[in-house]
């Protein structure tokens, strides 16, 4: 990757506003001392970095005008960026601001505003726990500021879209969005990550912060919709303060390799979070879900809930790992992992972890990995339910329960054909799982 880091380097040397130069040395310096992991590295046993060992080159200075109607986005309400092959399309971003939310490009903040971004960049992120953290700061360029002020509360939800045209091949794109909401706040935020059919090679390193200060809510949805050829190795960090609630909802579709890392940090009492997620390989993609809860205060609750459905030859990872601190006490958490394999060939690798070193706490942790129930297949072909149909309907019926559960409705909206077309693979089949 030396080549490309040289490109990268350079490229964010003559784009970013100056105020990201201390950020670029300290990752610099940071990445020199980073070994990439291996095989052999406890958390990347199961993942390959080959999909990696390509030629990449940083994005053009200038973002092609390509049309991107063939890449699935959901349609909010609320403000959207877009964002193509690493530039911000301004022709395609919409929705006015209401009061209370700020949201700023890095490149156009003012001097107030680049302050407030320096001082809260990168807090979020415990050293040493994301390895491709420091080449994210190394070559930051621009990224995206979601502010939301104290007793405000965003009703419409703000969209971020990060896409990649296939215009030019094989580029990296380093992808950065910082979410601040102070005291009492609540807002909504959905981001998406897709490609075009032949959106060819692309590696993008994504870090989203989600900063809750005491009292605050976010609901935040991450949709992974990138398929083909794509790369991403991206991470959540969150930061929540007392009385705060972080309700989560991520997607994978499958890719040449997937590798997001979830973490959040309870560093105020009564904290809450939710993770619901889904991963959903075929072919021959591969999916790495890594998540950390860390409960590091008293009275604070967490709960997840991830289901992967894996066909064909593709493969999964889930690490589920809840960690308790000495003094997190009267704690309570709970975490499930539950995978359908479709075929011989495809392969899951789970493994739900409790670190706990406090007494009075209450926790649960569990992984089941099956295939399609064969009672339930024979009772649907008794039915009149042909073979390919009825596998459809339990393979839906099995990941159904958290795509209900998703509480806004245009995001609800949008996956349920999205999936429905995904596992039917033949428009004739859609209708049965809508």
């Amino acid at each position: 990757m030396s080549d490309f880091m040289q490109q990268a380097l350079a490229a964010a040397a003559r784009t970013a506003p100056a105020w990201l130069e201390p950020v670029q040395a300290r990752g610099r310096d940071a990445w020199s001392k980073t070994a990439l992991p291996t095989r052999k590295t406890e958390a990347w046993k199961y993942t390959s970095l080959q999909p990696l060992q390509q030629t990449f080159s940083a994005p053009a200075t200038e973002s092609a005008r390509s049309p991107l109607d063939d890449i699935p986005l959901p349609e909010l309400a609320g403000p959207t960026l877009v964002f193509a092959d690493g530039h911000y399309r301004a022709e395609l971003s919409h929705g006015e601001l209401p009061a209370g939310l700020n949201l700023v490009r890095f490149a156009d903040a003012n001097s107030e505003q680049a302050a407030r971004i320096a001082a809260a960049l990168g807090s979020a992120l415990q050293p040493g726990r994301h390895v491709f953290a420091p080449l994210n700061d190394a070559t930051l360029a621009d990224g995206v500021f979601m502010e939301v002020a104290a007793n405000a509360h965003i009703d419409t939800p703000v969209h971020i879209a990060w896409l990649t045209t296939g215009q030019n091949e094989s580029i990296s794109i380093t992808q950065r969005l910082l979410v601040c909401l102070a005291e009492n706040s609540s807002a909504t935020l959905v981001e998406s990550f897709a490609n075009t059919a032949t959106g060819g090679t692309a590696f993008t390193n994504g870090i989203t912060e989600l900063l809750l200060a005491r009292g605050a809510q976010l609901n935040h949805y991450r949709l992974h919709l990138e398929q083909g050829d794509a790369v991403h190795i991206g991470g959540v960090h969150a930061r929540q303060d007392a009385d705060s609630l972080l309700n989560g909802f991520h997607l994978a579709l499958g890719s040449a390799l997937k590798r997001i890392d979830l973490v959040v940090d309870h560093q105020g009492s009564g904290a809450h979070c939710a993770l619901d997620g889904l991963y959903l390989p075929r072919g021959t993609e591969t999916v790495d879900y890594h998540t950390c809860i860390e409960h590091a205060v008293p009275h604070c609750t967490s709960q997840e809930r991830f289901r992967g459905i894996i066909a064909d030859e593709a493969t999964a990872v889930f690490n589920g790992r809840i960690h308790i601190h000495p003094q997190a006490q009267k704690t309570r958490a709970e975490l499930s992992n539950k995978n359908l394999l479709t075929s011989n060939k495809a392969e899951i690798n789970t493994k739900p972890e409790l670190e706990i070193y406090a007494d009075d706490v209450q926790c649960a942790h569990g992984a089941t990995v099956a295939q399609l129930d064969p009672l339930a297949l024979h009772y649907l072909r008794t039915r009149g339910v042909p073979r390919e149909e009825a596998e459809v309907m339990l393979s839906y019926g099995f990941i159904n329960e958290l795509v209900e559960a998703i509480a806004q409705p245009a995001v609800q909206a949008f996956l349920k054909p999205l999936l429905a077309r995904r596992f039917a693979r033949d428009a004739r089949l859609t209708r049965h799982i809508l």
